[in-house]
């Protein structure tokens, strides 16, 4: 039987009279996984940034096809438009979060881990960063020093001038590297810290925590009001390890971890009494935990469970 694909869904239906599929729904698919990262680098939602996409496909229906001459390019400057439209409601959203606010972690194939450029672009570290910029910024700083788009399609997409865009890619480049981690970690080096951290968490070991936990070390925890979770960061080894161990002895319960792959780099999934509990995700540098990320809230749990395909072509 003839299929047709669902456009901002990928799923399969059936082809009505065993047609071919029509050129835009074929451009479409061909670029989706490339237009959701985009939208998902922005947004740090997997849920807006589908909305994004839904929104992208809606007006991609709409044009003519023969005056376009690069449709990735045309593609990625509407989900660009969508998503900043997005960023700029979720900023007033987030404004009103409870507590602390942490990107959605999504599951990711092992050839994410593998692309050095594309893990690093979506490392929960990297994406907290980019939470401090303006939405022009990020969107500035996401197409040019991710997807390697050019100065004149940046100005298109987000409404500036070229000579505009330079100015924003470079005061954006420099805030994000004045924050970023100050050095590459391979994956082995983040997963041997991670499973120090592991092994001390779920035997509850004070020493264990210290001697991984770098003494700057900053716990963030995201339970949306849903979930109880610290309402600020935790800042220092000592204040971090002592409230884990002391909130882990006071609740009486089975904590389990299982090691995993979040937005392509090592993480850990808990699991409370043998129910999904949180995701945590880390920042290595010297070996050691600069940062932890624990993800509670239920709403952002539902892409780890299947695997969410990134890519930056």
């Amino acid at each position: 039987m003839n299929e047709r694909r669902d456009a901002t869904t990928g799923t399969s239906e059936p082809m009505a009279g065993g047609g071919r599929m029509d050129p835009a729904t074929e451009a479409f698919l061909a670029h989706r996984n490339l237009l959701f990262t985009v939208a998902y680098e922005m947004l740090g939602s997997a849920a807006d940034a589908e909305d994004a996409l839904q929104e992208t496909w809606l007006r991609w229906v709409k044009v003519d096809l023969g005056q376009v001459s690069d449709q990735r390019a045309y593609l990625v400057r509407i989900a660009t438009r969508r998503s900043l439209d997005r960023l700029r409601v979720m900023k007033r959203r987030k404004e009103e979060y409870v507590g602390s606010w942490l990107p959605e972690p999504l599951l990711t194939a092992p050839d994410v881990a593998e692309d050095v450029e594309l893990a690093e672009s979506v490392s929960m570290a990297l994406m907290l960063v980019l939470e401090t910029l303006s939405p022009t910024e990020r969107a500035v700083f996401v197409l040019r020093e991710v997807f390697d788009v050019g100065y004149e399609e940046i100005a298109a997409a987000v409404g500036k001038a070229p000579a505009t865009v330079r100015q924003i890619a470079h005061r954006a480049r420099r805030h994000v590297d004045a924050r970023r981690p100050r050095e590459a970690v391979s994956p082995s080096q983040t997963r041997a810290a991670l499973e120090s951290f592991q092994r001390a968490l779920e035997t509850r070991d004070l020493q264990g925590l210290l001697d991984v936990l770098a003494p700057e070390v900053v716990l963030v925890s995201d339970g949306g009001g849903v979930k109880q979770a610290a309402p600020r960061p935790i800042i220092g080894a000592d204040k971090v390890a002592r409230m884990i161990v002391s909130g882990l002895g006071k609740a009486r319960i089975t904590l389990t971890s299982e090691p995993t792959v979040v937005n392509g780099n090592p993480a850990l999934v808990l699991r409370v009494d043998g129910e999904i509990d949180g995701v945590i995700a880390v920042r290595v540098e010297d070996a050691r935990i600069t940062g932890l990320y624990y993800v509670r809230n239920p709403q952002k749990l539902t892409r780890i469970a299947s695997e969410t395909p990134l890519t930056l072509k």
